[in-house]
C-alpha cells in the first residue's frame, strides 16, 4: 500500500509546522515528502506517486493550481488524493481549486487534529477516537 505524502509549500517554516503535525504518521510506515515550489513537487509527484498532497496554492515557478490541474487533467495520475491548503479563502478561490482537480480545499490557519485526520482517513490507517470527534 502507498503510504507517502507530500507537503508543498514555499514557506518553510510552514513545512516544518505540517512536518511536526504529521511526523506521528512516520511510526506507521508513511515517508513524508516535501517541496519548496511547484515545479518540485511535480517531479516528486511523478517520481514517488503519493498516495496524498497537501498543496499550498501560491508557490513560485509553478503555482499550485497549475500543479493540480497537470496532475489531474493532463496527466492524469491515478489514486492521488490533493488537498489545497492555502490562504486564499474567497468563494472564488475554494471553486477555481476544486475546478483544477482538488479533492478537498482547506484555508490557513488550518486545525492540526483535522489535517492528521485526513491524513489517515486517506492513507487507510485508523483514526483516533479524538480525532473522529473533530469535526471537519
Amino acid at each position: 500500500m502507498n503510504k507517502k505524502l507530500l507537503i508543498v509549500d514555499d514557506d518553510a517554516s510552514m513545512r516544518l509546522l505540517m512536518e511536526e503535525v504529521l511526523e506521528s504518521l512516520e511510526d506507521e510506515e508513511v515517508e513524508l515528502l516535501t517541496a519548496k515550489n511547484g515545479e518540485e513537487a511535480l517531479e516528486i509527484i511523478q517520481a514517488e506517486k503519493p498516495k496524498l498532497v497537501f498543496l499550498d496554492i501560491i508557490m513560485p515557478k509553478m503555482d499550485g493550481l497549475e500543479v493540480c490541474n497537470t496532475v489531474k487533467n493532463k496527466l492524469a495520475i491515478p489514486d492521488i488524493y490533493i488537498v489545497m491548503l492555502t490562504a486564499n479563502g474567497q468563494e472564488f478561490d475554494k471553486q477555481q481549486g476544486i475546478d483544477v482537480g482538488a479533492d478537498l480545499y482547506i484555508t490557513k490557519p488550518f486545525r492540526p487534529n483535522m489535517v492528521l485526520k485526513i491524513s489517515r482517513e486517506v492513507l487507510g490507517l485508523p483514526v483516533a477516537m479524538e480525532l473522529a470527534k473533530d469535526g471537519l
